[in-house]
């Protein structure tokens, strides 16, 4: 008898010996959990794309295990306990509401921050340089960067003088959101008017009101980025701002901020340390190096809205 008839005689049993004895090679799990608002999509496609140029391959070297909320950041809690006990090897939260659900879940499952807001402010970790506990990541820094977005209305609005912030009623990070906002306001010559909204509300009624309140110009907090918040908007013809890099792609005038690819793709690299055995308190928390303006000229003009020349030339990605 031939070797290879000899082999295959034995059904395999030479050829698989881990499965021969009932063994099985672990397969790591990372558990994603993320709020919904905006479109987890292009997130998760990132983070896939990052894991694959590292080395591992879904569904051999990983299993990921998404929990959405859909938006409703009251569901965050249970999603994130179920991935513990999924008993999963790691747990990436997109932003800061997931971020805080997911901390308040466990003390021990290490958890890599996507994007959050001012991970100090908020009481994620205490120091960005050395994070302690279990949790580390990125940060978008985006409290500061909001005060950018103030300047932005005031050289693309000259005669801007009332700005509405639709801000989320639930997320840790509004109160430093606001603060920045408020702060840069006065010296531009711009009064600002809150308005708190609940990521699962109806926004039909808060537009009206700003409307009402003859605001200039919005400025939307990442959390609320909706598809009908962007079409509320356009229906109530004011220029909206962001700092979430696709937001004037779904129909938003203008978004400044770090950029969202390279601090998606980074979340890979976190995720590979710490499956290699690295403790998240030794893995100081990233904050962005690179920014960027995107402006949607359609939207533009929709609105009747000129954009500068000057700041044209500042623009990293027009949209037409």
């Amino acid at each position: 008898m031939k070797r290879r008839e000899f082999l295959l005689s034995l059904g395999g049993a030479v050829i698989c010996p881990f499965a021969a004895f009932g063994q099985q090679i672990k397969v790591p799990t990372i558990g994603v959990l993320v709020l919904g608002n905006p479109n987890p999509g292009p997130f998760l496609k990132a983070l896939r794309e990052a894991l694959g140029k590292i080395g591992y391959i879904e569904g051999q070297s990983f299993r990921l295990e998404l929990r959405s909320a859909g938006g409703d950041a009251a569901a965050l809690g249970d999603l994130a306990s179920e991935l513990v006990r999924l008993k999963a090897d790691v747990i990436v939260a997109w932003q800061t509401p997931s971020a805080m659900a997911a901390k308040q879940a466990t003390n021990s499952i290490p958890i890599i921050m996507a994007a959050v807001g001012d991970a100090v402010a908020t009481g994620l970790v205490k120091n960005l340089a050395r994070p302690e506990g279990n949790i580390t990541g990125n940060t978008a820094i985006a409290a500061e960067v909001m005060a950018k977005n103030v300047e932005l209305i005031r050289e693309t609005l000259p005669a801007a003088r009332r700005v509405a912030v639709l801000a989320n009623t639930v997320d840790p990070f509004s109160k430093p959101f606001l603060s920045q906002i408020e702060l840069a306001a006065p010296a531009l010559g711009i009064e600002i008017n809150r308005v708190m909204m609940h990521p699962t509300e109806n926004a039909e009624g808060h537009f009206e009101g700003m409307s009402q309140s003859k605001v200039d110009a919005v400025i939307i907090q990442p959390t609320l980025v909706r598809r009908d918040v962007i079409e509320l908007t356009l229906k109530h013809q004011m220029p909206s701002f962001s700092m979430v890099g696709s937001f004037p792609s779904s129909g938003g005038l203008m978004s400044y901020g770090a950029s969202d690819p390279d601090q998606w793709r980074e979340v890979a690299i976190y995720v590979d340390k710490i499956l290699k055995g690295l403790r998240p308190a030794d893995l100081p928390v990233a904050q962005p190096t690179r920014f960027e303006l995107i402006v949607n000229l359609k939207t533009a003009k929709t609105l009747g809205i000129t954009i500068p020349p000057s700041l044209l030339t500042r623009v990293d990605e027009v949209i037409e």
